[in-house]
């Protein structure tokens, strides 16, 4: 839940703290991450750098602001598509739509969560749980399935810790019979696939090769599905 600004002081630093982010992401358009400058974007506000310090001390606190921010509206925007009492290939799809859709309205900061990475910046791990967020939902719509007989029975070999982290297997539907390393496997590569399709489309790698980009990402998206059995 997102805390509200209650005193005067708090509504005006969260009103100063977006109008910060919003420049910032008007740099990321202009000038791309990696350029990323505080003292650019205080000139842009008329502020004097020492007082946008106080709001953001570095670049890189302000890069993962703007990380979690894009994360967290990706991820809202996956979960909003979502309608969890549909057949999980509509489910399925729908989000895989909604993650397009978003990314095309907002090419910059998609370019900064899933392009190259940013030179002498590291994410802290305050980022992870909004990274999580449209991975989580893909979870819940595979592990949807399996308790609701969608998936077939998986072969139920061996776990293999170093392959498919217990984390990972808490995300991907949890134990169940129509759940095994295999299937795991196969939902780790679609979720990649769902960003590099994206990523393609969006930085131009399917010029001259795709005509129809809504047909090809809807075909595309449902040999994901059939991949991991939905």
């Amino acid at each position: 839940m997102v805390d509200v600004p209650t005193t005067a002081r708090e509504r005006v630093r969260a009103e100063l703290t977006a109008e910060i982010t919003d420049a910032a992401r008007r740099q990321l358009a202009e000038v791309g991450a990696a350029a990323l400058s505080l003292r650019a974007v205080a000139r842009e506000l008329g502020m004097a750098s020492s007082a946008l310090y106080r709001y953001f001390p570095s670049r890189d606190d302000l890069l993962t602001r703007l990380i979690i921010d894009g994360y967290d509206a990706l991820g809202a925007a996956a979960e909003a598509a979502d309608d969890a009492s549909a057949p999980p290939r509509q489910r399925w799809l729908a989000v895989c739509r909604a993650v397009r859709s978003w990314a095309s309205r907002h090419p910059h900061e998609y370019a900064l969560l899933y392009g190259s990475p940013v030179p002498g910046y590291a994410a802290p791990r305050d980022t992870v749980p909004a990274a999580a967020r449209v991975g989580v939902l893909l979870g819940r719509i595979l592990g949807d399935a399996a308790r609701h007989g969608a998936l077939p029975e998986a072969a139920g070999g061996s776990r293999d810790p170093s392959l498919i982290s217990d984390d990972t297997v808490a995300v991907l539907g949890g134990e169940h019979p129509a759940l095994d390393d295999d299937v795991r496997l196969r939902a780790l590569l679609a979720w990649s696939a769902i960003y590099g399709t994206v990523s393609f489309e969006l930085f131009g790698h399917f010029v001259g090769s795709v005509l129809d980009g809504d047909r090809y990402f809807d075909r595309a998206m449902s040999e994901l599905a059939a991949l991991i059995g939905i």
